[in-house]
């Protein structure tokens, strides 16, 4: 006598319905919405003050609607603010800075994440604790270093800055991104004859252009953005980037607010274009590789 086995009904995955859904997406645009504008706020007040005249500000107010839109303010700061110059300078430091950085991030992530090398986690996460050290206690040892180098108030010296204490982040984020490729994939090309810069060059990097993308969106905006190393090591005024020029400029148009945020907005805009050309790459290169 056989007997039947009877399975159990299946359970079916029922979504909320759609009235919950709305409301749940009611509340959350609800919430958010208002922050928005209020993070966005103070860079529309900005770039509206840019493009107000001196006369229009001094009559009626910077919190005023604008009567009229001006040039004025951005001619003034390309002009005698010398903002073009400082706009050079700021590129001048920043891709020689952010290309050093992550080629030689890459070589030392590459090094300790493919070869067996002794004290490998204690090298990483060495090279990561320089990062932890607040650089208010790094300025006077630096600037005596830059000296006794003969590079001080030079650009030379504030790119070497710049690359000696990125290259520990750099790395670390590297790091984790090449260890979760495949070790298959350099075993096969070590097989067909590949040596450690073939694997390197056509397998590891093309590899890492994600996480590649996303550090150097990160290090343009902190290169470029920099004040604290740019005062430190540079006395030339003609050598100064665009932070340290724009603090000059303050000072100098303490009245003429709308030179000063024509001069804002000329510094903010280099590193918004390069967020959002790399924008998707962002948030998801810094994160792939983190959860093996």
């Amino acid at each position: 006598m056989s007997t039947a086995t009877l399975a159990p009904p299946a359970v079916e995955n029922v979504s909320p319905p759609p009235a919950k859904r709305r409301k749940k997406g009611w509340g959350y645009h609800a919430v958010m919405a208002p922050l928005a504008l209020l993070w966005i706020a103070p860079m529309v007040f900005v770039l509206v003050l840019a493009f107000r005249s001196f006369d229009d500000i001094a009559a009626r107010g910077t919190a005023a609607w604008p009567a009229s839109f001006s040039l004025d303010g951005f001619s003034e700061a390309f002009g005698r603010g010398a903002m073009g110059r400082s706009l050079w300078t700021s590129i001048q430091v920043t891709v020689p800075a952010v290309l050093f950085s992550l080629l030689l991030a890459s070589w030392a992530a590459y090094a300790l994440s493919r070869f067996d090398i002794p004290g490998r986690r204690a090298i990483l996460l060495t090279m990561l604790a320089g990062n932890l050290l607040p650089p208010q206690i790094l300025l006077i040892p630096v600037s005596r270093v830059m000296e006794s180098l003969g590079i001080y108030d030079t650009l030379v010296a504030l790119v070497t800055i710049h690359v000696g204490f990125g290259l520990g982040f750099y790395t670390f984020v590297l790091h984790g991104f090449m260890r979760s490729i495949p070790s298959e994939l350099t075993e096969a090309a070590r097989i067909d004859g590949a040596g450690p810069v073939q694997i390197y060059a056509r397998i590891i990097m093309p590899l890492c252009r994600p996480s590649l993308a996303a550090l150097g969106a990160l290090a343009t905006t902190w290169i470029f953005n920099d004040l604290i190393w740019a005062i430190t090591v540079l006395r030339t005024e003609a050598k100064l980037p665009v932070t340290a020029a724009l603090l000059n400029l303050q000072g100098g148009y303490v009245s003429n607010w709308n030179v000063v945020a024509a001069a804002s907005v000329i510094a903010a805009i280099p590193t918004a274009i390069v967020f959002f050309a790399f924008q998707r790459h962002f948030v998801s290169g810094l994160l792939m590789g983190s959860s093996k």
